[in-house]
């Protein structure tokens, strides 16, 4: 009579054979899943008094003091002949109407691209709210024209005068909104009672998962949510501060917050000296394109010396190709150093990247995944704040009536984020 062997048929195969090396371990695809709202939480967490939070927020005037000219007076020669009455508008950094704190301003006068020096002059009358007469204190004739720029370089007043007029600005608000988020599980009280393989505990295993999904359902929100009352962070179109958030089914109030990544878009500049979008096309994308970039992503210092980048997986391969000509090392002399990945002790992985201007750090984050793939967030940590109206929960046994044969329990918090100086965060979108 042949052995007795394993079969794959029968009570032997279906009942008797363990194929499991270890029952009780389940392996997960995401550990690290909320990098983001680790980072900010431990970074800064602020309790907040009501779901709608306001912040103030300022710009320090002097960084930059312009106007720009709206007429076109006649050439003025050198020597102590004041200008004809010249218009001007574009102001900048000073009294936002032309009054007596204007005398005694030193411009450089630049052409309308800002590409070629005039000559200097010197502001003598205010003539009206945008309306001014000035003297060239150069050696030779300058022809100010329509569109020219006046960039404040210092002020100089007369021998015996009193105290020039003085001026100030206020400060701005800013604000955001807290959001309510649930993540319910349940189970049977049959099945709550069961024996298993692969976890032995179901609801200790849906507890885990919840807590990944709200964690992960945050992280996005604090990402990519959106508000219908805005945020006030576009200084040249005010949004209304109102407590006009959409209502549900029952019209009952849903306030969201506004996530970082939708601010920067809504709010954020593709150009200019506060440029906070970036697109780098990796086809043609130059190591000249990545330091001018740095220059604008660096212009605010951090304090900490150095900014945190939130990386999709997409960003996170750019940065690390050397080879070839279709990626940035590959295409430049210089090397764009990123060094090996780290552990930080908030438990995430990271890598370093070096630029001629500062110090990234990248950050992989699992939020950052589809159309957002090749999205890079670098925030400044000291305008970017977790807002906590009420204290996360675990809350048991929410379903009790009627005496339920299961349970129901949900996670749920009540926070937001709070964002300032928006052109202190930026957005660098990789695309192909």
């Amino acid at each position: 009579m042949a052995a007795k062997n394993l079969t794959a048929s029968g009570v032997l195969y279906t009942d008797r054979r363990n194929f499991y090396i270890d029952p009780q371990v389940v392996k997960e695809l995401w550990t690290d899943v909320a990098p983001f709202t680790t980072v900010i939480s431990n970074r800064e967490t602020r309790a907040i008094d009501d779901p709608m939070y306001k912040m103030f927020e300022h710009r320090n005037p002097w960084v930059k003091q312009r106007m720009v000219v709206a007429s076109n007076p006649a050439s003025l020669a050198a020597g102590d002949t004041e200008s004809d009455d010249t218009d001007v508008d574009g102001i900048v950094g000073l009294n936002s109407v032309t009054d007596d704190s204007y005398l005694g301003l030193e411009c450089e006068v630049w052409d309308t691209t800002e590409a070629t020096k005039k000559g200097h002059v010197l502001i003598t009358t205010v003539d009206g709210v945008k309306t001014i007469k000035f003297k060239n204190i150069g050696t030779a004739a300058i022809d100010v024209a329509d569109n020219d720029v006046f960039i404040v370089v210092g002020n100089a007043h007369g021998e015996g005068t009193v105290s020039p007029e003085a001026w100030s600005d206020e400060l701005r608000v800013v604000y955001n909104s807290s959001q309510i988020f649930k993540t319910p599980l349940e189970i049977t009280g049959t099945l709550h009672a069961a024996a298993l393989r692969g976890e032995s505990s179901e609801l200790a295993r849906l507890r885990l998962q919840k807590s990944q999904e709200h964690k992960m359902q945050k992280e996005k929100a604090f990402l990519f949510g959106s508000s219908a009352v805005g945020t006030n962070l576009d200084v040249d179109n005010a949004d209304t501060f109102t407590d006009s958030h959409r209502t549900d089914a029952g019209g009952k109030k849903v306030r969201t917050t506004m996530g970082l990544v939708t601010a920067i878009e809504k709010y954020g500049k593709s150009s200019g000296d506060d440029q906070n979008i970036f697109t780098v096309s990796a086809a043609s994308y130059k190591f000249a394109d990545f330091v001018d970039d740095m220059e604008k992503v660096f212009q605010y210092i951090p304090e900490a010396g150095v900014k945190l980048a939130f990386c999709g997986a997409g960003a996170m391969s750019y940065w690390s190709k050397m080879d070839g000509t279709t990626h940035l090392g590959g295409k430049s002399a210089w090397n764009i150093n990123i060094d090996s990945s780290k552990r930080d002790s908030l438990g995430f992985n990271y890598r370093v990247l070096e630029t001629p201007h500062g110090i990234i750090k990248l950050i992989p984050t699992p939020a950052l995944r589809g159309p957002q793939n090749g999205y890079m967030v670098i925030v400044s940590d000291e305008n970017l704040f977790h807002a906590q109206y009420r204290a996360p929960l675990y809350q048991t046994s929410v379903k009790t009536d009627n005496a339920y044969d299961g349970v129901k329990d949900q996670y749920m918090s009540d926070e937001g984020i709070g964002m300032t100086l928006i052109e202190s965060h930026k957005l660098m979108k990789v695309t192909a």
